[in-house]
């Protein structure tokens, strides 16, 4: 490839709309452009980073007996109101109707069309199977951000798998862990595989890959003694132990004029650890009382999944006080005849303090299992940074990270609501169980991006650069160095490197400029001075390290390098 005839478009300066390194190098470099917000188009050099990753991942998925289809972009809705998704996706889903007038979604992904294509499994002896495809998703994002990071199109590596039973998900489960650990290591990603929620995926259980990056979206949970990793979403940790007084024998009321937050009922002697904060949701059309310890934040996620809701929202003021009769900051759970979920860290309490759903009341002395019917108890705070691992007890940290693949136990939810079964050996029709596997690839792409440059631009990893080699001839007015960066180049293709030679008019300072910037791993630098004593400047892209070499031996010296 020759540059002068290559579409590469870099840009001098950071565009301004760019919001993470990843963004604005894939921008300056000449990757892509932005069509509209969540939309881009990916130039020629991004379209080769592409195809490398797209290569690794189906090597993975190859090595473990995947089997590679292509499934439709556009679905008819009654697989996903056969599944339940139709409403459950809400928005993010984007929803048309064809010329006759029926219903169609551009899918999201794909498990319900998966399920669909295994309705012809007839025999457990054809299991198990496993089948991937690379698929352009689209999500109506209402915030998209970070360059490719989120966008409302992009390509999905998504997997499914066939089991009779647990056990050949368990193993199935396992070989795309292994697989996906590999693959981001090939990749030149640090991912953490986690704990994570199974969100509107649903099923048993579920762990993500998450790159620890400042521009990540999520939030990791990893203790460094131990290796125990989870999405703050489902993070657990343990709290130091209390122990309460006997409190008094009936909740006593007390006036709280002016008081609406935790941190003002610190003033009547009722520390934030003492105290239950009732918030008011409505989970699936049912006004429901959530309670937590007056210090800790609820993650809605958690309560999602304690609740299996499928609809949720925080209850409107005009609603709490038709309910209740106060509005909040006097709220609490003592005798209301209202659902109440509780977290687990006021199991058990005593002398605590919560509102008299009266304006500007509270109630102290509060005994959670006494004067409280909680009708579910489950873990719904949000852990913080410093409180105890719960395999180790050592400190927990929390950081910012990209979630790259997410696996998920699905078990036979699908398979069971698209006809998905199978003669068992016991002669009996059953449902596969199945299991889901997914990874973002120009996701993947940005996380690449993110823990790969400097000031200079992108450090593309070898494994999934534009290029391995680009030549470049200093003078290219010069006739004797344009002939030698010639013969490097043809030196180098002869022998299957892939080499981009840059023989624009252009000065060296700009041709070094846009080798640094698109990532290029090594540079091979042919110049006057060098070519007086029969040598040329080979570059890593990655140190800065400059070694001459003769030029009779460039090829195989850039060779000894992309094999070491």
């Amino acid at each position: 490839m020759r540059w002068s005839q290559m579409f590469a478009p870099t840009l001098r300066d950071d565009p301004a709309e760019a919001d993470a390194p990843s963004h604005r190098l894939l921008l300056r470099a000449g990757y892509i452009r932005q069509l509209t917000a969540g939309h881009y188009s990916l130039l020629p050099l991004a379209v080769r980073v592409r195809a490398k990753i797209i290569a690794i991942v189906r090597a993975e998925m190859d090595a473990i007996g995947a089997q590679e289809m292509l499934l439709p972009a556009l679905h008819p809705a009654e697989p996903w109101q056969r599944s339940g998704r139709w409403d459950l996706m809400g928005r993010e889903m984007f929803r048309l109707r064809d010329r006759r007038g029926a219903d169609h979604a551009l899918g999201m992904t794909h498990e319900e069309i998966f399920a669909t294509v295994a309705g012809e499994l007839n025999s457990y002896r054809q299991l198990p199977q496993s089948w991937y495809q690379f698929q352009t998703k689209f999500r109506d994002e209402p915030r998209p951000k970070g360059g490719l990071m989120r966008t409302r199109e992009f390509t999905m590596k998504d997997a499914y798998s066939f089991d009779i039973d647990r056990p050949g998900l368990d193993a199935s489960f396992d070989a795309y862990h292994g697989a996906y650990t590999r693959i981001f290591d090939r990749l030149g990603i640090p991912a953490l595989p986690c704990e994570a929620s199974s969100g509107t995926m649903g099923g048993s259980g579920s762990t993500e890959f998450m790159c620890p990056s400042d521009v990540g979206e999520d939030h990791l949970v990893h203790c460094a003694a131990c290796g125990y990793a989870a999405n703050i979403e489902r993070a657990t940790s343990v709290l130091p132990a209390v122990s309460d007084e006997p409190g008094l024998p009936t909740p006593e009321r007390f006036d709280t004029p002016g008081v609406r937050t935790i941190e003002d009922l610190l003033a009547y002697d009722a520390p934030a650890d003492r105290q239950i904060k009732t918030l008011v949701y409505i989970l699936d059309g049912t006004l429901t009382l959530v309670l937590l310890r007056g210090d800790h934040p609820l993650n809605e996620q958690k309560l999602v999944d304690a609740t299996g809701a499928t609809a949720l929202r925080a209850a409107d003021p005009a609603e709490i006080r038709d309910a209740l009769g106060a509005l909040p900051g006097s709220l609490g759970a003592v005798g209301v005849s209202l659902p109440v979920i509780a977290d687990e860290a006021l199991r058990g309490r005593r002398a605590m303090f919560t509102g008299a759903n009266t304006d500007d009341v509270h109630l102290r002395g509060v005994d959670v299992d006494r004067d409280i019917d909680v009708g579910l108890w489950a873990d719904l705070r949000e852990v913080a940074a410093g409180e105890r691992c719960v395999r180790c007890g050592e400190p927990l940290e929390i950081q910012r990270a990209i979630e790259v693949g997410h696996i998920f136990k699905l078990g036979d939810r699908y398979a069971r609501a698209l006809g998905a079964e199978v003669l068992a050996a016991d002669g009996r029709r059953v449902p596969v169980i199945m299991g889901s596997y997914g990874i973002g690839v120009e996701r993947a792409m940005a996380a690449i991006v993110e823990n790969h440059h400097d000031d200079r631009g992108i450090v593309w990893p070898l494994s999934v650069a534009p290029f391995q080699v680009v030549v470049v001839a200093a003078q290219s007015d010069d006739s004797e160095v344009a002939q030698a960066a010639e013969d490097v180049y043809t030196a180098l293709t002869s022998t299957g490197v892939e080499t981009v030679i840059d023989d624009r008019s252009e000065r060296a300072g700009v041709k070094f400029r846009d080798a640094e910037l698109t990532g290029i791993p090594f540079r091979v630098t042919v110049g006057r001075r060098g070519l007086a004593d029969g040598t040329a400047e080979v570059t890593t892209r990655a140190t800065g390290d400059t070694v001459k070499v003769p030029l009779a031996s460039v090829s195989s010296h850039v060779r000894s390098l992309l094999t070491g």
